[in-house]
């Protein structure tokens, strides 16, 4: 029924059926996707297709056999502008017999579409060639042995140029033209090289090809063209086979164009593909090392020696060739050619040479870092390659290269600069990587790490394994119970150094084992019992395994961990370093060793506990032998485990890794840019850190991540990139640096990241508590004529300023260093602050609180018999830390370093960079003064009373801005406080009191002003809860007195004692005028107690000048005109003394030119010899005049 059913439902089906089935691709789309996947194939096969041409290479005894191509066929762009340079000299040569033998063979073309721009240059050029007097011209122009004159057709693909094709009809009917008839019979070939390099990748770069078509007229001067240098480097064949297998070998000619080309160029490569030590082969091969240095700078100093290390190994040259330069030593000679430094040794090299002229190219390495040191050098960089541009004569290429750079921070920042520079990605050596997230996030990330690299090992196979972690002392916890619970394999060999005994040995396991038995003492294993029970089931018994010994296999006597078994024993509520959630990783391991239900869980049995582990430690306080241990090989049958801070993300390649355990954490500095105070906080990382450590599992094979959070915390609490380090610190430094480079405003420098406002303005007030800057006025004119100007107040360093920067240390530091070269105190003053100027030399331990420890004690009583008693005490922290030096020093000298080290809880690592930074300092002192000869030594006697005394004001002078009051009981208003505010101190900007570090000698004592070397924040528990509390350490006593006196700039003050304790008065000795004042300071005006200091320069001063003038104090030949004054010199202080106008007109011309001692006087007599005559006297009768002109001035 046609009613009911549709007629068209069954064509309606078929429609539908016919639109399901869909083209996947067509043959268009197919054929492209084929040639692309082709392209592909071969540019992964390209290593091992360029490996095997090399084993089938002809050796240069064979090819001397053969004639060359060049002979008979085109002679080339570089011969064609040679003869149109110095002419064509005609050499007639004997045609062998075999030069005809290939007439009639089809040509074959090696240059595809060769034919195609040649005729096409030849129709361009007829018309030229019918001029009759250009017919010599014509000729050359027309000349076909000229190919590539115009520029290189970009479409034709790598695969395309590889062929060889046989000429089409069309063209052979356009060779058959007039014009083409003398060259129908030469062909357009390749040019082969004279020699042929043993390396395939090492073929010297072409000149950049000149511009398509040049007009007929201009085609006949001589173009100028900078040939293609190579430098040929002779390399190991393993060296040379690992070579090719690194990406970047693909990219070398797109790269080493984009840097010739371009002044400069931003490389982002991941780590692992071969940047850091490939591109300085690639310039130095490209003859950039024979126009001058090839500098590259490295954030950190282990990265710039193995660097150096590794790429001359690589190149087999020696390391004068190859050198290092870091902050304390290196091994550049004058044949240097590639330089590897730290940027701050950059830094200071453009303070001394701005346009950097011994340098060709400046690579800065790690830029993803983004320390302070590297943002300013990309700043001064960015202008010191324009400058050197347009000098002309060896312009400078830099390169930036890192790991995971935002592009956008560069490519978008117009100040920093002008043009975009081109971005060259290479992919890295990399394979899959299977991201493991957690289901939830734990709080406790060092028992989830432990239990995960404790499945890693006794369930996964082969593999090392890399454990992230936050810091130094939670690295040597792992450590240890990593060892543990799985000790290395026993070796016949015995240790590597052959130093310890079997005795030392025994002792060292015996305490070892004390030490584990007293961490886990106390805590029961659970279902111990039905466990031992499993194990003397007949069926399940394993083999008698030989027991394993921790300390006498490949071990030397001091460990990694030994320096950090005793640290931080002090737990009390004070000290910053207390860790929880350590307990319930000692639970697991106990439960572990055991055998208990944990262990059951995991499936670990008594034979996959006994499988060896070779466990490493690696953070950057580790010594750099220690640390190279991570690249030996471990001993056969272990897996190596590494467990490293965020230092082992891109700086060091770790061999052999196959799973990463990322905590996800990571210790970060915060500052308060406005109390300056500091707090170590543990903080998630970065999205691309964790990328980063995600990547260092697919170096050698597909490998795998664990990271122990959450996806979902991943995705919203990671931030994207870690802020730069130039927004998260004082740059007090920096913009002194800057200010002595003559960069006044230092808000307009072009900083990758530029630091907020708050932190310049900042530190340039505290600069200017230092003296070490100057504000000055300056006055602009707007327009002329009109008589409108602008005055605005800047910055500017000062001689003390400059002196400061000359130190390698920070302002404050340099400020001390600068003043003291009175009463013998240079010597002291540079063990003093190279040891402040490094961190953590001592090992933490409390001076005040009871600790069962015997090392402990020992270090408690040595610290406080470094301290002494009297002046010696009262320099507190700084005093322990003078005497240990020089102690370390002495027993440096007897050889006896590490021993006496590891006996008074210092660290030898610190003392070694303390030493280092001593003798940097003493050959600084003895560069700039020419009368001194210091010498560190090692029998250094200890200062005198008078020194310390005067140590601690030059404390006081360099910490001007970290002086803190101790709480007076008056304004403790409850009593429940009395006894938690007893170690209580304010600060000046801060409203909650601080506190005294329980490791400071000082605690007992409780001075009431004290300076300090630090202030940081940390979480305390109190109870079951956390507080946030501020401590002090590094504490010396000061006197309130000294105050106004030596740190004039942070008091205020209120008013000048004129009559008690006594009146002002003139100092001969100081030229310059004293008086006791009354003043405050801080916010809140703590009052200090009447110091005599030098009076304010104001008004009142020149009236005190005036009084001391008239009376004959300062000058002796005025003292006789006293009795005949007019107005006594008492009178000049008195409040009716301005309506006089004598003295007040004397007053007024002493003020306007700064006249406030006699210093100044001086100055103006040598100018006018006249001056203040006249003003003198007005307070003279008329019969005096004459006798006072006679005479005047009234030198000394």
């Amino acid at each position: 029924n046609a009613l009911v059913l549709p007629s068209k439902k069954r064509a309606t089906k078929v429609k539908k059926d016919t639109t399901v089935v869909t083209r996947i691709l067509s043959k268009k789309q197919r054929k492209r996707l084929e040639k692309i996947v082709d392209q592909r194939k071969k540019k992964e096969n390209r290593s091992s297709l360029i490996a095997s041409l090399v084993e089938v290479q002809a050796t240069n005894e064979e090819l001397t056999g053969f004639r060359k191509l060049s002979d008979i066929q085109t002679k080339g762009l570089k011969q064609h502008f040679k003869e149109q340079k110095y002419g064509v000299t005609v050499v007639e040569k004997v045609r062998g017999p075999r030069a005809n033998e290939n007439n009639g063979v089809a040509k074959i073309r090696s240059l595809v579409g060769s034919r195609r721009k040649r005729l096409a240059l030849l129709r361009q050029q007829q018309p030229s060639g019918e001029d009759g007097n250009d017919d010599e011209e014509g000729a050359a122009d027309r000349n076909p042995n000229v190919v590539g004159l115009d520029e290189s057709n970009d479409s034709s693909s790598d695969d395309e140029s590889d062929k060889f094709e046989e000429p089409s009809d069309e063209e052979r009917k356009a060779e058959e033209l007039p014009e083409q008839k003398s060259t129908s019979n030469e062909e357009v070939k390749q040019e082969i090289p004279k020699e042929v390099p043993d390396k395939p990748k090492k073929v010297p770069k072409e000149p950049p090809k000149a511009e398509a078509i040049v007009p007929p007229a201009k085609q006949t001067e001589p173009v100028d063209r900078k040939p293609a240098t190579y430098i040929h480097v002779e390399r190991d064949a393993e060296v040379q086979a690992a070579r090719l297998k690194l990406p970047i070998l693909a990219e070398e000619q797109v790269i080493m164009e984009t840097i010739s080309e371009n002044q400069i160029t931003i490389l982002a490569g991941e780590t692992g593909s071969g940047k850091t030590t490939q591109i300085p082969q690639f310039l130095y091969e490209a003859g950039y090392g024979e126009r001058g240095l090839i500098g590259i700078t490295e954030p950190r100093r282990v990265a710039a020696i193995s660097m150096s290390k590794r790429v001359a190994h690589e190149m087999n040259l020696p390391t004068d060739v190859v050198s290092y330069l870091i902050r304390y030593e290196g091994n550049v000679t004058d044949r240097t050619k590639i330089k590897f430094m730290t940027d701050g040794v950059l830094l200071k090299e453009i303070e001394v040479d701005f346009l950097l002229s011994k340098y060709s190219c400046v690579i800065l390495d790690e830029a993803h870092e983004r320390s302070v040191y590297t943002d300013i050098l990309m700043g001064l960089l960015s202008r010191i390659v324009r400058l050197r541009a347009k000098r002309g004569t060896n312009p400078l290429r830099l390169i930036i290269m890192s790991a995971t750079l935002r592009v956008c921070d560069f490519t978008e920042n117009r100040k920093l600069f002008l043009d975009i520079p081109p971005v060259i990605n290479i992919d890295s050596r990399q394979y899959p990587v299977t991201v493991h997230f957690s289901k939830t996030t734990p709080v406790d990330y060092l028992r989830e790490a432990f239990l995960k690299t404790v499945k890693i090992h006794t369930r996964l196979p082969e593999g090392g394994i890399l454990i992230f972690l936050t810091g130094q002392k939670e690295v040597n916890t792992m450590v240890r119970k990593l060892r543990k619970m799985f000790p290395p394999a026993r070796s016949n060999e015995g240790t590597t150094d052959g130093k310890r005994t079997t005795d030392a040995t025994a002792d060292d396991r015996v305490e070892e084992d004390e030490e584990f038995d007293n961490i886990l003492r106390g805590k029961k294993a659970r279902k111990k019992a039905s466990s031992t029970k499993k194990r003397k089931n007949p069926s399940l018994t394993m083999p008698r395994l030989p027991q394993i010994d921790l300390d006498a296999y490949e071990l030397p006597h001091a460990d990694d961990t030994e320096a950090d078994l005793h640290e931080d024993d002090d737990h009390s509520s004070d000290s910053e370093l207390d860790e929880d959630g350590l307990d319930g990783a000692d639970d697991d391991e106990a439960n572990l060793l055991d055998g208990g239900d944990l262990a059951e869980d995991l499936g670990i049995s008594e034979l996959k506990r006994n499988q060896p582990l070779w466990v490493l430690p690696l953070y950057s306080m580790l010594p750099p032998d220690k640390q190279q241990r991570i690249f030996i090989p471990p001993p056969e049958g272990s897996r190596l485990c590494v467990v490293a801070t965020n230092v082992a993300e891109t700086s060091l390649t770790i061999p052999d890794i196959k799973y990463v355990v990322d905590s996800g954490r990571q210790k970060t500095k915060l500052y308060d840019k406005t109390t300056g105070v500091t707090a170590f906080v543990v903080t998630f990382t970065s999205k691309a850190s964790a990328n980063q450590r995600a990547g260092r599992a697919g170096r050698v094979a597909p490998g795998h991540c664990y990271r122990l959070y959450s996806s979902a915390v991943f995705n919203d609490e990671f931030v994207d990139f870690a802020p730069p380090e130039v927004q998260q610190k004082p740059v007090d430094g920096l913009v002194l640096q800057m200010k002595c480079m003559g960069i006044d405003k230092v808000v307009n420098f072009p900083f990758p990241s530029p630091p907020d406002r708050e932190q310049l303005v900042g530190a340039e007030q505290r600069l200017l508590q230092l003296e070490a800057l100057e504000e000055i006025t300056t006055r602009t004119t707007l327009k002329e004529g009109t008589g409108e100007s602008r005055t605005q107040t800047i910055t500017r360093v000062t001689e003390l300023g400059r002196t400061m920067a000359a130190f390698p240390v920070a302002p404050r530091f340099g400020k001390i260093l600068a003043l003291s070269h009175q009463h013998a105190l240079l010597p002291y003053a540079i063990c003093l602050v190279a040891a402040l100027s490094v961190q953590e030399v001592l090992e933490e331990v409390g001076l005040t609180e009871e600790d069962t420890s015997e090392s402990s004690k020992l270090w408690r009583q040595k610290r406080k018999a470094w301290a002494g008693t009297g002046e010696s005490l009262l320099l507190g922290d700084p005093m322990i830390l003078l005497k240990a030096v020089g102690a370390a020093e002495h027993a440096n000298s007897k050889g006896t370093l590490e021993a006496f080290c590891t006996e008074n809880g210092i660290r030898l690592k610190a003392i070694k960079e303390i030493r280092k930074l001593r003798v940097q300092l003493t050959n600084e002192v003895n560069a700039n003064l020419r009368d001194m000869s210091l010498t560190v030594d090692p029998d250094m006697p200890p200062p005198t009373v008078t020194q310390i005394r005067l140590l601690r004001q030059l404390l006081l002078i360099g910490m001007s801005d970290r002086i803190a009051r101790k709480l007076p009981e008056s304004e403790i208003k409850l009593k429940a406080d009395v006894r938690r505010l007893r170690h209580a101190y304010n600060l000046p900007m801060i409203d909650e009191p601080v506190f005294l570090h329980a490791g400071s000698v000082l605690r007992k004592e409780l001075p009431e002003w004290v300076c300090f070397q630090e202030a940081f924040e940390t979480t305390v528990s109190i109870g079951e809860t956390g507080q946030s509390k501020t401590f002090i350490r590094g504490i010396t006593a000061i006197e309130p007195e000294w105050l106004p006196k030596f740190v004039p700039n942070v008091c205020n003050i209120l008013d000048v004692l004129e009559e008690e304790p006594q009146p002002p008065a003139y100092n001969a000795t100081n030229d310059t005028i004293e008086c006791y004042v009354k003043a405050t300071i801080g916010k809140t005006s703590w009052p200090l107690p009447a110091a005599l200091v030098e009076m304010p320069r104001n008004m009142l001063r020149c009236k005190y000048l005036l009084k001391f003038f008239l009376s004959g104090m300062i000058y002796k030949k005025l003292k006789p005109f006293r009795k005949s004054l007019l107005s006594s010199p008492d009178s000049v202080l008195k409040q009716y003394s301005c309506s006089v106008p004598r003295i007040d007109a004397a007053l007024k011309v002493l003020l306007a030119n700064e006249v406030y001692n006699a210093a100044r006087f001086a100055e103006l007599w040598n100018v006018d010899s006249k001056f203040f005559l006249q003003e003198y006297r007005e307070f003279l009768p008329v019969s005096c005049h004459d006798d006072v002109a006679k005479w005047w001035p009234p030198k000394k």
